[in-house]
């Protein structure tokens, strides 16, 4: 392009004037044209990444409902795999530690089967409560506890993928190094994750920003290159 008006610039004492400023607007165009293409061929890789990577790349913080259940907090709920201490104050032979079995249920002394699984902590506090006000206790008073969270999963290009027991605060960077490490292959850029209790997958960065919760199934991709 800079070329073309070099030479415009060039012949212009050689070339009538009506003759070099049509060449001169011609030009313009050209220039403009060429413009617009690269700004629809930009467009057009916007459309094709998608809003989700450009929010990835950005680092926009990803919603709660993505996030899953956060051990230690009010929205974590029981499944199974966790092992609660349940303590129930004034009675030590009711009072144990119990684990939430593969039909959600945890089974208890006097008492038998309580659902667990769904529950958040003080939703099973009330359960255990109701039922032994029921011709057992007269204003039971209980407290759950989780002594074991569930285990997570660690599948793809890890050197020994599996089920591995959870620990308080883990990170993806924790989850890999339990699984054995990469493999030569792995993408050690994003990971996916799918939370307990979801169908989807959702990609994440492979550091230790990203937490890895209880019952979580994580997969790491191969590289592209």
């Amino acid at each position: 392009m800079s070329l073309t008006f070099a030479k415009l610039i060039m012949c212009k004492g050689n070339v009538p004037r009506e003759l070099w400023v049509h060449a001169m607007m011609q030009a313009i165009w050209n220039v403009t044209k060429a413009g617009a293409i690269v700004a629809l061929i930009a467009a057009g890789f916007v459309a094709i990444s998608g809003p989700a990577n450009f929010a990835h790349a950005a680092g926009a913080p990803v919603s709660d409902s993505d996030i899953g259940a956060k051990p230690g907090t009010s929205a974590y709920r029981l499944d199974t795999g966790d092992k609660v201490k349940v303590i129930v104050y004034g009675e030590d032979d009711l009072s144990g530690e119990f684990d939430v079995d593969g039909s959600g249920f945890v089974r208890l002394p006097l008492i038998g089967q309580v659902r667990a699984a769904g529950l958040s902590l003080k939703d099973f506090e009330s359960a255990i409560e109701a039922k032994l006000a029921v011709g057992y206790l007269v204003n039971p008073k209980v407290s759950v506890a989780v002594s074991n969270y569930r285990p997570f999963t660690i599948l793809g290009e890890v050197n020994k993928p599996g089920e591995y027991p959870y620990e308080n605060g883990m990170t993806v960077l924790n989850a890999v190094a339990l699984g054995g490490g990469y493999t030569y292959r792995a993408d050690k850029d994003e990971v996916y994750i799918r939370r307990k209790g979801s169908s989807a997958e959702i990609k994440l960065p492979a550091d230790d920003r990203t937490s890895v919760y209880p019952g979580d199934t994580v997969r790491v991709d191969e590289r592209i290159f």
